[in-house]
């Protein structure tokens, strides 16, 4: 729990359920939305989708203040974002404290 204390805590938990909204939306939402006519799936999980994307550019540009990263990397997160499970790889190559503490 002391992880989210940091920035760094706090922008891998967003990106995770950032991450975890996005498979919802294109695994569970939109099919439901276009193969049983269930639009409300999409408002909702769209929804919890925006606000975390939101967050999740906001933490990305504190972190990449707080870590002093590179503007490269940081646009190289911004673009896993964009992918589907894109998060979760960044997360285990780059962001997993194995990852940093070996860097």
């Amino acid at each position: 729990m002391q992880f989210l204390f940091s920035t760094l805590g706090r922008f891998r938990l967003i990106a995770f359920l950032e991450g975890i909204s996005y498979i919802l939306l294109l695994f569970v939402a939109m099919p439901l939305k276009y193969a049983l006519n269930l639009p409300a799936m999409v408002q909702i999980v769209g929804m919890a989708h925006g606000i975390l994307f939101v967050a999740y550019v906001f933490l990305l540009i504190s972190v990449i203040i707080d870590q002093e990263w590179s503007i490269l990397f940081g646009i190289g997160l911004f673009v896993a974002s964009l992918l589907p499970f894109g998060t979760f790889y960044a997360d285990a190559k780059y962001l997993s404290r194995k990852s940093l503490t070996q860097s």
